[in-house]
């Protein structure tokens, strides 16, 4: 992402179809937030919007299971599946616990968020910093060509002002950005989707459009299905206007469907079905 204005996560927010995909997102979860649910039982809706959401970032990475599935499973060690819905479980308990340091120290919360998903497997030191020269990644799903690590730490830094320095775009907009340069750059040798789409909702809840963590983006992503997200991507990683309002925009469809999935969570309980 690139772009001569002082604040260009702004200058994102007046892109062709942007402004329509933030609305519908504030309106969305404006209503979630408005069920009757939500006053009594919110901490067993954000529960089961925190499953619900591993499970579709998973879901992307390769391990699609069944909710029930991972619901029941106690053990995610072992087979290549198992450990990536773990790792996609680990995170997302992990990401509220990070809110307080994003803002003053993001690439620490990467760091972190990768060590946390590699949960202590991996045998060597690339866990919990970026990739050096010459390191492989492997990423499910994102085949698109890999940034140098010499263009990863300058591109980290660069996201990383943008985050301290803060701005006046919509929290879609920067979640959006957020996530998409994150998959762009792959800056860890593993699990760079799973931390990318956990730093998604860091920053949807971090930014107050969703600070109960009720409406999981993973869910909406999974169920938009993985060449719809590649596609998208694509879109990000061209650079040009059109394409990243395509991602934008679809970042908001996926926190629309997390928005829908919670409202069937809160009826559900409040039927006592849940």
């Amino acid at each position: 992402m690139s772009t001569t204005s002082s604040d260009p996560l702004a200058a994102l927010s007046g892109l062709p179809g942007v402004t329509e995909a933030v609305d519908s997102v504030r309106k969305a979860v404006d209503a979630a937030y408005g069920h009757r649910v939500m006053r009594r039982r919110s901490n067993e809706v954000t529960a089961e919007a925190a499953l619900r959401g591993a499970r579709g970032s998973a879901a992307l990475s390769g391990a699609d299971w069944n909710l029930e599935e991972v619901r029941r499973r106690t053990d995610f060690s072992g087979e290549e599946e198992a450990r990536t819905v773990g790792a996609a479980l680990r995170l997302t308990a992990e990401a509220g616990q990070l809110l307080s340091i994003w803002r003053q120290s993001p690439l620490r919360v990467l760091a972190r968020l990768h060590l946390v998903a590699a949960g202590g497997v991996t045998p060597d030191d690339t866990v919990g910093r970026p990739r050096l020269a010459g390191e492989v990644v492997s990423e499910p799903l994102i085949e698109a060509s890999l940034p140098d690590a010499e263009e990863v730490a300058g591109r980290l830094d660069g996201l990383s002002g943008l985050i301290i320095k803060g701005s006046s775009a919509p929290a879609l907009v920067m979640s959006s950005v957020v996530h998409g340069e994150l998959l762009a750059l792959r800056p860890f040798c593993s699990h760079n989707g799973l931390v990318a789409r956990a730093a998604e909702r860091i920053v949807l809840v971090g930014s107050g459009l969703d600070p109960k963590s009720i409406c999981p983006a993973e869910v909406g992503h999974a169920e938009q299905g993985r060449a719809a997200y590649v596609a998208a991507f694509e879109g990000y990683l061209s650079g040009r206007p059109e394409g990243m309002a395509a991602w934008i925009a679809h970042c908001g469809r996926a926190v629309g469907l997390g928005v829908r999935e919670t409202t069937a969570v809160c009826e559900a309980l409040q039927r006592g079905a849940a």
